[in-house]
């Protein structure tokens, strides 16, 4: 019988390629690429974020766990940016005018992060802690060179 959590992955991990079907479709309205985006965005970060407290020794490694918020994060680095659309870099957004003059340098951010994040949910099912805190170190690097270069500073 399948544990809750590798049941929850699963219903995740189809959620998040029929988003992503779904996500080709073009936008009815430019706020609504620019929410998608931003909530993909945020489920990604709620998951990887999930994973710190474990990586800094502040909360007691529990692998299941770390890989399940792993390979949501994973699945959710694929949604996003399909909403970095024309004309949605204006309004309620962060979004650099950078990601659409540079789109070359943005789509190469965007490969780096999905590559991490996808090497940090292989490792994390390895269940190697000294390992996953070394990937999660180098995926926090590609999430931050992507936000240093592309995201407007609050």
């Amino acid at each position: 019988m399948k544990s809750f959590s590798q049941l929850v992955v699963g219903l995740l991990l189809a959620f998040g390629i029929a988003a992503g079907v779904q996500a080709q479709a073009p936008f009815k309205k430019a706020e609504d690429a620019i929410k998608y985006r931003k909530s993909a965005l945020f489920v990604m970060a709620q998951h990887f974020g999930r994973i710190a407290p474990v990586v800094k020794g502040e909360k007691p490694y529990d692998k299941d766990e770390v890989a399940m918020n792993a390979a949501i994060a994973e699945q959710m680095s694929k949604l996003p940016f399909a909403g970095f659309v024309a004309g949605t870099d204006t309004g309620d957004t962060d979004a650099k005018p950078e990601i659409w003059t540079d789109a070359a340098k943005f789509k190469s951010a965007e490969e780096k992060m999905q590559q991490e994040m996808s090497k940090l949910a292989e490792v994390a099912k390895g269940g190697n802690l000294d390992a996953i805190k070394a990937q999660f170190g180098a995926t926090g690097k590609a999430c931050k060179a992507c936000h240093d270069d592309f995201r407007k500073k609050k």
